[in-house]
C-alpha cells in the first residue's frame, strides 16, 4: 500500500519568484505559498490504481478468516447432525476490472468482477435413538466466490504541510459462492455445506473490508512520516511541504509545494511580482501523460539568492590548462603595460557576483542575467596586488526557437562560473544548450556562442579589449564549457520516489514556467534512491574532466564561509 505515496509526493522540487529588474528579492511571507506544482492526470490515476489494486492484493493473501463457522440442525432419523468450518483461507483474488474516480467526496477506487478462491476444512458429527454411537466425517473444501466488488473512498487533505489520508468509505460485496467438498464421503453431505454459503460471504466481506481499513490506516502513517524537507547538500534543503488541500477534478488531481530553497534558518525571500496567475499550473501538451510538473522560475532564484547569500559565488582561480595565461609573461604582447610592471609575476582571478543572479522564462526561452565583478590579481613576492577589475553587467543564455536551454540549478550555477572564468570578464556572453531527462534527473549541456567585455577600472592603464577577446575566448572555451558540462551532464535529481522511472519526458516553456511532461514505469527491483547533490572535492580519479584539466585547473570556492575545492 506504501505505493500510494507516489501518487501523493511524486516529485517535490521547490523553489521561489523573482524579476530582472528586481535583484535583491523583497522579505514576504512564503511559507503558505507554492511555486511548484504537481498534476496527475487520469492515466497517471490510472497507473497508481494497478498499483494499489496488486500491492493489496499481495498483502492480503493468503488471508485467513478469524471465525470458525459452527451450525447444528436436528433432521429426521439422523437425529442432531453438528456441522464446522475451520481454517477458511483465502489463497487467491483475481480483478476483472477496476476504476478510480475523482468527485467532491474524495477519491473512489473500486474493484469489480473479482473472483477469490479459498480453502477449508469442513466436519460433520451426529448421533441418534437408531445408532447408539456418535458418527463423524471431514475433509477439505474448495470454495470459489465470484462476481465479489470490492470498492473505498478516500478524502486526501493537507495537514501542517503533510498529507492526511482518511478512508471516508468502504465495503465488500459477494454476488455468488460455489463450494466444493473433497474427502470422506463428501457427495453425501455437499447439500448440508451449501448451508454455509452466506456465512462464508459474510466472513470473506467482513475479513477484506478489515484488512484495507488496516491498509489505509499505515499509508497514512507513512504519509505523515514523509519530511517537509529534502536535502540538497550540507547547507541547503527544499521545502517540501504541501499548500493548501489537493484540488481534485474529473480527470486529474493537483497538488500545490512551497518549494522554497532553503537553508534550514530562514526562508528565502520572494518578489511580489510574481504571485499565483489565473491559469493552470500544470499543462501539458500531451494529454496522454500520466504526471505534469510545472517549475516556476523561482526555482532558479531563490536558489540563486540563497547561494548568493551564503558566499557561495565567490571564486579564485590561480590554475588553467594552459597556465602560461596566468603570468604576466603570457601578456607582454597583449597587455605590455602589465608586464612591465610586473614581469614575470603569477596571477590570480578573484571572482565575486555583485548580487544573486536572475532567470527568465518564457515561451521562447531562458535567460540570465548576471552581475559580477572579476578583480585581477599579481601575486608578487608573496603578495596580492590587485592591478584591474572587470565588470559583468549582463549575461544571457539566449536558446533557440527549438526550445534549447542552459539545463536547471546546476548548470545555470555552473554557467556563472563558466561566465567568470575569464581574465576579463565579458560583458555579454551569449550561449546556447540543451536539456533533457536522464533517468530522474534533468540535466544538459552548454555551448558558447558570443562574448563581449567591458573595463570597470584599472591601475595600469587602459587596456585593448580587441586583443584579450581571442584569448578569453580559449579560456571559456577549454575551461568555462567542460566544467559547466562536467555538472550539467549529471543533472539535478527530481525528487522520484524510490522504484519509479520517468519515461518519455518532454519540456515545455511558459511564461515563467518550466513544466515537465512524463509517463513513469515502475519497479521494485530498480534502484532509485536520489542521492542529494554536494559539492565535494574532486581529485583525478573522480574528476569527470579531462585528467590535463583535473591536474592543472583549480577553482577554490568561498562556500558558506569556508574554503573548499570545488575542481
Amino acid at each position: 500500500m506504501a505505493s500510494l505515496a507516489f501518487f501523493f509526493v511524486l516529485i517535490s522540487s521547490t523553489f521561489l519568484s523573482s524579476q530582472a529588474n528586481n535583484l535583491h528579492l523583497q522579505q514576504l511571507r512564503t511559507q503558505d505559498e507554492s511555486f511548484t506544482s504537481i498534476l496527475v492526470s487520469q492515466n497517471g490515476l490510472d497507473f497508481v490504481k494497478d498499483l494499489l489494486v496488486n500491492e493489496a492484493i499481495s498483502s492480503i493473501i493468503p488471508l485467513q478468516l478469524p471465525a470458525t463457522i459452527e451450525k447444528s440442525a436436528r433432521i429426521p432419523f439422523l437425529g442432531n447432525v453438528h456441522m464446522v468450518i475451520s481454517n477458511v483461507t483465502i489463497y487467491k483474488i483475481d480483478v476483472l476490472a477496476s476504476y478510480v474516480k475523482l468527485g467532491n467526496s474524495g477519491i473512489a477506487i473500486v474493484a469489480s468482477g473479482t473472483t477469490c478462491n479459498l480453502t477449508m476444512n469442513w466436519h460433520y458429527s451426529y448421533s441418534s435413538w437408531l445408532v447408539p454411537i456418535e458418527i463423524s466425517d471431514g475433509g477439505r473444501a474448495s470454495v470459489e466466490v465470484e462476481g465479489m466488488e470490492v470498492g473505498l473512498t478516500l478524502g486526501l487533505e493537507n495537514h501542517e504541510g503533510t498529507l492526511k489520508l482518511a478512508l471516508l468509505e468502504s465495503g465488500c460485496y459477494v454476488k455468488e459462492i460455489t463450494i466444493k467438498l473433497d474427502g470422506g464421503a463428501s457427495w453425501l453431505y455437499q447439500g448440508m455445506i451449501n448451508a454455509f454459503e452466506e456465512q462464508i460471504g459474510s466472513a470473506v466481506e467482513s475479513a477484506i473490508t478489515n484488512k484495507l481499513k488496516d491498509g489505509i490506516l499505515k499509508l497514512d502513517s507513512f504519509l505523515q512520516s514523509l519530511p517537509k524537507e529534502i536535502p540538497v547538500d550540507d547547507n541547503a534543503s527544499l521545502n517540501v511541504s504541501f499548500v493548501e488541500n489537493p484540488e481534485l477534478s474529473s480527470s486529474s488531481i493537483e497538488f500545490d509545494i512551497n518549494g522554497l530553497f532553503t537553508d534550514g534558518k530562514k526562508v528565502q525571500p520572494v518578489s511580489n511580482h510574481y504571485r499565483q496567475v489565473l491559469q493552470p499550473s500544470v499543462f501539458c501538451i500531451d494529454q496522454s501523460k500520466m504526471l505534469g510538473i510545472s517549475l516556476d522560475e523561482a526555482v532558479f532564484n531563490s536558489a540563486s539568492a540563497l547561494y548568493y547569500d551564503a558566499e557561495f559565488m565567490e571564486w579564485i582561480v590561480d590554475k588553467v590548462p594552459d597556465q602560461a595565461l596566468l603570468n604576466t609573461a603570457g601578456w607582454r604582447f597583449i597587455i605590455p603595460q602589465l608586464y612591465k610592471k610586473y614581469p614575470n609575476d603569477d596571477m590570480n582571478l578573484n571572482i565575486s557576483l555583485s548580487s544573486p543572479p536572475v532567470i527568465r522564462i518564457s515561451e521562447d526561452n531562458i535567460g540570465a542575467t548576471v552581475y559580477a565583478d572579476v578583480i585581477i590579481d599579481v601575486v608578487e613576492d608573496s603578495q596580492v596586488i590587485s592591478v584591474a577589475c572587470i565588470s559583468l553587467e549582463t549575461a544571457e543564455i539566449l536558446p533557440d526557437r527549438d526550445r534549447q536551454l542552459v539545463s536547471y540549478l546546476t548548470g545555470f550555477i555552473a554557467l556563472c562560473m563558466v561566465s567568470s572564468l575569464v581574465f576579463l570578464i565579458p560583458k555579454v556572453i551569449r550561449g546556447t544548450g540543451s536539456v533533457k531527462i536522464m533517468g530522474n534527473n534533468l540535466g544538459g549541456s552548454v555551448k558558447l556562442d558570443d562574448l563581449a567585455m567591458s573595463l570597470k577600472w584599472s591601475k595600469i592603464g587602459n587596456l585593448r579589449m580587441y586583443l584579450i577577446q581571442p584569448v578569453m575566448w580559449t579560456l571559456v572555451q577549454t575551461v568555462g564549457i567542460p566544467y559547466a558540462n562536467s555538472y550539467l551532464g549529471k543533472g539535478f535529481p527530481l525528487p522520484i520516489i524510490h522504484g519509479f522511472t520517468l519515461q518519455n519526458a518532454e519540456i515545455i516553456f511558459s511564461s515563467s514556467k518550466v513544466t515537465v511532461c512524463s509517463n513513469v514505469s515502475y519497479s521494485e527491483s530498480d534502484n532509485l534512491n536520489q542521492v542529494p547533490i554536494h559539492i565535494k572535492e574532486e581529485n583525478e580519479a573522480n574528476c569527470q574532466l579531462p585528467t590535463s584539466h583535473c591536474t592543472v585547473f583549480t577553482l577554490r570556492c568561498k562556500l558558506f564561509g569556508q574554503q573548499n575545492a570545488a575542481m
